[in-house]
């Protein structure tokens, strides 16, 4: 169940929906300290797979961004859509920052960003993260 757990919290946490995955990841660690390769598997690819989410979000809700239930304002999408042509694919590993990871893989979805180039960058920035988590939490249990 504690596995279930760390992919479903890190799944949510990836997507528009506020949560922290970081710290259902430390608490499954503290109970289950010899399971750290897998936990941090498993949040890794839950935080992806709800990165994907966000990507699919982009590519396809952009048909109806004329109605007036369309969340984005024309301003503000021009503008995200400036910065990430600015700035490019590779901002991708920054998917993980709190507050602008959530929208800079939706507007990924937007620019039409290559799933298999998208899930790559977004992997490697989200593992990396959950590796820096697991050895501090590690560090804390010792």
């Amino acid at each position: 169940m504690d596995f279930f757990i760390v992919f479903a919290s890190s799944l949510l946490a990836a997507t528009i929906a506020p949560f922290y995955s970081e710290v259902v990841l430390a608490a499954v660690l503290t109970r289950q300290p010899d399971a750290a390769v897998l936990l941090w598997a498993l949040a890794s690819i839950g935080n992806t797979l709800g990165s994907v989410i966000n990507w699919w979000l982009g590519k396809y809700l952009l048909h109806y961004q004329d109605r007036r239930w369309f969340p984005i304002k024309p301003v503000q999408l021009a503008r995200a859509q400036y910065w990430f042509n600015r700035f490019g694919v590779w901002t991708l590993l920054l998917g993980w920052l709190p507050v602008v990871g959530d929208p800079l893989t939706f507007i990924a979805g937007v620019m039409r960003v290559r799933l298999a180039l998208f899930v790559t960058l977004v992997f490697i920035g989200k593992a990396t993260r959950y590796l820096i988590v697991i050895y501090f939490a590690e560090q804390l249990l010792l």
